[in-house]
């Protein structure tokens, strides 16, 4: 299936332990455990049928290798190193508070995933794969990464949807080397075809419990104003920041900077916070960006492939015809009384 789109700090990795690039929209694994990200933000933007994640692995300091696996709409035609300032520009625009992300661990069994492509960037090794949840433990274990005990569910959760996978491997100790300070971040470029826009959220409570807050930063970049499913009510663990048409400032900033050629001349800019606990956020992000105003419930991972839903069907048509029934019961027994000789009918 073809999904996702637009502009999000979510959704394309996430990386680190004790050492940490930040990151949004993945899930986090490390040789032993607990993994604790910065927070960061992550653009993803739809224009002309092609989605373009921009996100930034932030150096935390500390040492060793860590990795994410990230939950993609289809397969990517590239991934080259993002602009220096896009992701800057957007949080000057939209004034966001600071991020924080998610973390994660690791399982296995069976055969391994497909690797469809690898890029090395900076001191990122970026890897993309194709598997179900089963094939991408395997290769995360074989990778010398562990999966935390939810880690089936939760990736099965996307496999069937998609199973277009993002792994992402940071070596801190190569970052230092480098020469990269704490702070430093290394942007990243996704560029993939799709339909309809799709914005993994659930992936963020990998490996945490269910008390846990999350919180991230979400950007939409889309032509026109779009329609989401969950709506950001707030009380529902999202919440709408922004919605505006974007500024020509902002679009020329945008474009101007390395490989952001692709942004239009106009648009509209969303931002989504993300504030929910660990055990709430059970669901994603489904734009429609059509003009329909219909966001699609598989996106939002409310229904399964092929699966058709039966509740909104059920508590309409049958509300009704229940409401008909008893109608036409009252009218009858009415009709039946005034009937009888002498029958008086209060």
């Amino acid at each position: 299936m073809r999904r996702f789109g637009i502009l999000l700090p979510a959704s394309v990795l996430a990386l680190l332990l004790a050492a940490t690039p930040a990151l949004a929209c993945g899930g986090l694994i490390g040789p032993n455990g607990a993994v604790n990200l910065l927070r960061t933000t992550t653009l993803a933007g739809y224009h002309d049928g092609v989605e373009h994640y921009v996100t930034a692995f932030q150096f935390a300091g500390g040492g060793g290798a860590f990795g994410s696996i990230t939950p993609l709409p289809d397969v990517p035609t590239s991934v080259v190193k993002g602009g220096d300032w896009t992701l800057q520009r957007l949080i000057n625009e939209t004034n966001p508070p600071i991020f924080r992300a998610a973390a994660l661990d690791a399982v296995g069994a069976a055969a391994s995933a497909e690797e469809l492509m690898t890029v090395k960037i900076d001191a990122l090794d970026l890897t993309v794969l194709r598997g179900g949840a089963a094939e991408i433990g395997v290769w995360a274990k074989s990778h010398g990464f562990r999966l935390p005990p939810d880690s089936p569910e939760v990736l099965d959760f996307y496999a069937n949807r998609s199973p277009i996978f993002l792994a992402a491997a940071f070596d801190a100790d190569a970052a230092a080397a480098r020469g990269q300070q704490l702070g430093d971040g290394t942007p990243v470029h996704i560029t993939i075809p799709t339909d309809n826009p799709w914005v993994p959220l659930r992936i963020l409570a990998l490996g945490k419990t269910g008390g846990e807050q999350i919180q991230a930063d979400v950007y939409l970049l889309t032509d026109d104003a779009p329609a989401l499913l969950p709506k950001p009510l707030g009380v529902n663990g999202i919440r709408l920041d922004h919605s505006a048409a974007a500024t020509d400032s902002l679009l020329t900033d945008l474009r101007s900077d390395r490989g952001m050629e692709w942004i239009p001349s106009s648009g509209w800019l969303t931002k989504i916070a993300v504030d929910a606990a660990a055990g709430d956020l059970t669901y994603d992000l489904a734009i429609d960006v059509t003009g329909a105003g219909a966001p699609s419930r598989v996106d939002a991972g409310f229904e399964l492939p092929g699966v058709k839903a039966v509740v909104d069907t059920f508590d309409a048509r049958r509300f009704v015809l229940a409401i008909g029934f008893a109608l036409m019961g009252i009218a009858g027994i009415w009709l039946v009384g005034r009937s009888r000789p002498g029958a008086t009918l209060r």
